[in-house]
Order: structure tokens, then sequence, then C-alpha cells
């Protein structure tokens, strides 16, 4: 007997379907399919759960030195103009009072940059497996803003692996498995293939 169902798919397609769904879980709380693929996705997205639950604590936090772009008031990164040789600032500003881009010999635009100390998490070896088993699984997912629908702008990725460790591995941190649960909601039209509502208890 199997240890898992076909769903009528290669498995190319399977494999493709069922990541796309556990993705879709992971990042809005409850998906709508079919009862059968929701039984095999149920069992991979505890599985995922189940696994940022256990590593959940499993990092230490260091101090770095990191380089950020200092910004003006509107937002915007600060550049200056240097000395191609010599490094020296011939301008505070690339702009004129007019907007207009300053062209100077011998000058190249960079970027100012300020060191800042950050604190960041470092994951221990068996929290970055964990990590890279999550990655294996889940799709890259881009969140667009409603005004900018269409456009690359303002579109960020959305990290679902430290949405498993940060958000949901505290929540579901005293269960012992059982992290999913599947709704009925009767048949389907066409086909009559029973739906259900998959989410997160």
């Amino acid at each position: 007997m199997a240890k898992y169902r076909k769903l009528g798919r290669t498995s190319a397609q399977r494999k493709a379907l069922l990541r796309n769904q556990v993705t879709a879980l992971i990042q809005n709380g409850k998906i709508v399919t079919t009862e059968a693929k929701a039984k095999e996705v149920q069992k991979i997205a505890d599985g995922l759960i189940a696994m940022a639950v256990r590593e959940k604590d499993n990092y230490e936090t260091v101090k770095v030195t990191a380089k950020v772009a200092r910004k003006d008031k509107d937002g915007r990164r600060v550049k200056q103009i240097v000395d191609k040789e010599t490094g020296k600032v011939l301008s505070d500003t690339h702009r004129d009072k007019d907007g207009k881009i300053k062209r100077i010999e011998n000058g190249v635009t960079v970027t100012v940059y300020d060191e800042v100390e950050k604190e960041i998490k470092k994951d221990l070896p068996s929290r970055l497996h964990a990590r890279h088993q999550m990655l294996k699984v889940l799709y890259p997912v881009v969140s667009v803003p409603k005004e900018a629908a269409g456009r690359k702008k303002n579109t960020k990725e959305i990290d679902l692996v430290a949405k498993l460790f940060d958000e949901y591995a505290p929540k579901y941190a005293d269960r012992k498995g059982g992290y999913t649960r599947i709704v009925k909601i009767g048949q389907r039209k066409g086909d009559a293939a029973m739906e259900v509502i998959l989410e997160l208890v």
C-alpha cells in the first residue's frame, strides 16, 4: 500500500501542487481545497511547524557592525561627489539647488554609508538544517501592495521561514502536534468532490 496519495498527477506535478498549497497555508493561515489534497498538505505543514517549534530557541545572538546607507529627510540615499584618484570630497551633494545632477571634472558620485552596530540571530547547526529543510518545501512569496498592483515598485519578499520560527513556533510551543484542522464545507459543483477548509488551529 502506498504511503501517500498520488492525486492523479505525475510526481513532479504532485510535488509542485503540494509545495504550492503548503506555502499558501503558511502564508494565509487557511486554504480551501479537496479532502484528499488537504490530508496530504496537512502532513507536510504539521511537520514544518513541529520542526519550527523544536528549533525555535536554538540560536545565539551576535553583535555585528554593518554599513547602512545614510538617508535624507525624504528617505532617499545621501550621495557625495568625490575625486576619482584621491577620494577627497569635492561636494557634499550631487545635485544643485534646482535639483539637477552636478558634473564635476574627475569626480564620481558615491553613496554615504554609516557604520551601525546590530544584534543578529545566528542559527546553530541544527536550526540551520531545519531552515534548509523548510526552504526545500516553501516557495518564495512576494507581497504586492494593492495601490502598486502590476508594478515592481514597493514589492517585498515575505520570509515564511522567519514567520514559522518567530510567529507560529511560540504560538504552538505548548502543543504536542495537531497544528492544523480540516473542516468539511460540502461537495463541489461539477465533480462532487468533497471540499474542505484546511486551517491552522
